[in-house]
């Protein structure tokens, strides 16, 4: 029988006050927290599965003197608040009706029957509070040894029930496949017309989860190769998925941390209209859409990184530089200035308040960026040679 090893979070404090609450044999740990602790990687967030019902759940947190929130609770959701973090709990549920966006479940009494309804292999692993003995209902602990991200049952149906599961397939797969399941990409790629029935927002926040990724080039080449990105992402051509080849090679030499709207864009035609249409498609907040917008406009050359960094901030800068293949080794530490001369001090100077001031003060902006951000007496100097040449005459 294979077991969880023991990690800091399954003897937290919190949590095995949580199970005594609850009872050990009406709960296991699920999900991600199992997933993720057999392949040795960090675990963000605890789900749990119980047999209780969602009342007897809060009854039993209640008496216990741990704080609940009815997050979910018409289907079978409760959240424990401990000191280590929200815990999910939720009752063993079987679907009765899905329509591909959304589900109609009703509780269960078996731990297979929850397994049932869950997208993938890997994503159906309960783990025992106590003994920490895992149930594999459908071969997940050899797909995890394999790195294959595989369907329960038949892909097809699964993906019927909720059509999402197509990005979620390829986001498990950036992440955590190296062994290709046939039949998972066989029925992503026959029904991604269906992706076109989901909120956009949903779109979104898979696609976005997929970009984020350390390397998911591979995977969204097989999704553009496969008709899937087609469906999201029309805009999309094969230079763009060289673009992205290239971005995260540069992010890769240049130690940079992923941005998914950085690679959105690099996927994209280098067109501000274009990109603005796909940020308001996919329902991107406001920000992320005119940071799409800009990094559409990648053609022109980024010039010297400081002086981009002060213009456009030392995020944006770095994002076109990337995109451009040029070294972010300029702005590492480095905090942009704020330039030293204001609008009053011409005018005491005896221009006249209006246009004129603000000509000046862009010459001198312009001089002091060529300069390298000198420091104020040598803005002084070039104001006065700014006023003596009489060009605010």
């Amino acid at each position: 029988m294979t077991k969880l090893p023991k990690t800091e979070w399954t003897q937290r404090e919190d949590l095995l006050a949580l199970v005594t609450a609850l009872g050990a044999e009406n709960l296991r740990w699920v999900g991600g927290a199992v997933r993720d602790t057999l392949l040795g990687l960090p675990v963000k967030d605890i789900d749990a599965a119980t047999t209780l019902h969602p009342d007897e759940v809060m009854a039993r947190l209640k008496a216990a003197g741990i704080k609940c929130v009815p997050t979910g609770v018409d289907h079978g959701t409760v959240t424990a608040v401990t000191s280590g973090g929200p815990v999910e709990i939720t009752t063993l549920r079987k679907d009765v009706a899905t329509d591909g966006r959304r589900a109609t479940v009703e509780f269960a009494e078996h731990w297979r029957d929850d397994a049932a309804r869950r997208d993938f292999t890997i994503n159906a692993l309960f783990a025992h509070p106590e003994t920490l003995e895992i149930s594999d209902f459908f071969g997940g602990l050899a797909d995890l040894e394999a790195r294959r991200v595989r369907f329960i049952g038949d892909a097809r149906q699964r993906i019927r029930e909720d059509h999402l599961r197509i990005l979620r397939y390829y986001r498990f797969q950036a992440r955590f496949g190296s062994t290709l399941d046939a039949e998972g990409e066989e029925a992503c790629a026959e029904l991604a017309p269906m992706l076109k029935g989901l909120s956009r927002e949903r779109v979104a926040m898979e696609l976005l989860g997929l970009l984020v990724l350390p390397d998911p080039h591979a995977t969204v080449l097989r999704m553009f190769e496969r008709g899937v990105l087609e469906v999201i992402l029309p805009e999309v051509s094969s230079d763009g998925m060289d673009r992205l080849a290239a971005l995260i090679r540069t992010e890769n030499e240049q130690d940079a941390q992923p941005q998914p709207i950085r690679r959105l864009a690099a996927l994209l035609p280098g067109d501000a209209r274009t990109a603005e249409q796909v940020a308001a498609r996919l329902r991107l907040s406001n920000a992320h859409k005119k940071r799409l917008a800009r990094l559409a406009e990648r053609a022109r050359k980024p010039g010297d990184a400081r002086v981009l960094a002060y213009r456009e901030g030392v995020d944006g800068a770095v994002d076109l530089l990337l995109l451009a293949g040029e070294p972010i080794a300029p702005l590492n530490g480095w905090e942009s200035p704020q330039f030293p001369l204001r609008g009053g001090e011409i005018v005491a100077r005896g221009v006249a308040a209006g246009p004129e001031v603000a000509r000046i003060l862009q010459s001198v902006e312009s001089r002091w960026l060529e300069e390298g951000f000198p420091g104020r007496a040598r803005v002084e100097q070039l104001l006065d040679e700014a006023l003596q040449s009489g060009s605010h005459l």
